[in-house]
């Protein structure tokens, strides 16, 4: 039963290099976008100008999505009260994700905000920008999403200076396109340096998230603001490769003892799902034994 996480790179290559057949599965890449918490609570709880929400509702979240050239543009775990952490699992590559403490009383909002991927835009921007040309893109690797999410992390280290520090750009900066000096206050814990995302991100990327601002800006009034700040990068929201298994048995249709299971499989997207595919692949194993 194999139920790796879906950074299991090792896991990856290993299955790649022993001829096992697995492919690669679309994902999602993006920023992070953090607000102050009373903007998000104004906005959410609909307070008049200079009105502050009763201090006993909840800090406020939201969920945003919009179609960009036929692109999904969506936040991703929104964390009331939360905290931008270094996610990042090699060294020289930056990730980043969020979290909540149990209160949420950070005085931060952030979400994660990404783009669909085209995996052809994602295979003509690796060929152009692939500074060792260490593995010339194949259109039929299985690898290649998971070689295209280490490019951008590569970049957006470099970009944020070393020491996992984000780059980072005020959200009105980059949708109007210019740079960010100085940078507002943040929640992450390694700290920023200033970025223009038009050098971190892929292009496709960058011109999706910049259209998906204003449209959010519109949606939610006062969300498009000198106050929020944009970090690099968000690029772990699911597993970039997918591992196959009959739809009825849950095994590899090659190899009859090897169940794929939760996110590294490609069969779930987050932790209640990983552990409800954990719980159907066992019930197959189950009743395979009897």
């Amino acid at each position: 039963m194999l139920a790796t996480g879906h950074s299991a790179r090792d896991v990856f290559r290993m299955l790649a290099e022993g001829k096992v057949p697995i492919e690669a599965k679309p994902l999602a890449l993006g920023v992070r976008v953090e607000h102050p918490q009373s903007l998000i609570d104004r906005i959410q709880y609909h307070c008049r100008p200079g009105e502050n929400p009763s201090p006993f509702l909840p800090p406020a979240a939201y969920q945003l999505v919009e179609q960009v050239d036929g692109k999904g543009v969506f936040s991703f775990c929104m964390c009331p009260g939360g905290i931008i952490a270094t996610a990042s699992t090699s060294p020289g590559e930056l990730v980043l994700n969020g979290w909540s403490p149990s209160r949420r009383n950070n005085p931060f909002a952030n979400s994660g905000m990404v783009v669909q991927l085209d995996r052809q835009e994602a295979l003509a921007w690796m060929r152009r920008h692939d500074p060792g040309k260490e593995v010339f893109p194949d259109p039929h690797d299985p690898l290649l999403l998971m070689r295209f999410q280490q490019l951008v992390e590569r970049r957006a280290y470099e970009a944020g200076g070393g020491a996992f520090r984000a780059p980072a750009q005020r959200l009105t900066d980059l949708v109007e396109g210019r740079a960010s000096s100085p940078l507002p206050a943040c929640s992450s814990l390694r700290g920023t340096n200033p970025a223009e995302m038009e050098e971190v991100l892929p292009g496709f990327i960058h011109r999706a998230l910049r259209q998906g601002f204003q449209r959010f800006g519109r949606k939610m009034r006062g969300y498009l603001t000198r106050e929020a700040v944009v970090l690099a990068t968000e690029s772990r929201t699911s597993s970039p490769v997918r591992i196959p298994r009959d739809p009825k048995t849950l095994r590899h249709p090659l190899l009859s003892n090897l169940y794929p299971c939760g996110e590294g499989a490609g069969y779930a997207g987050g932790i209640v799902s990983a552990a409800m595919d954990g719980e159907r692949v066992v019930e197959a194993l189950a009743v395979r034994k009897s």
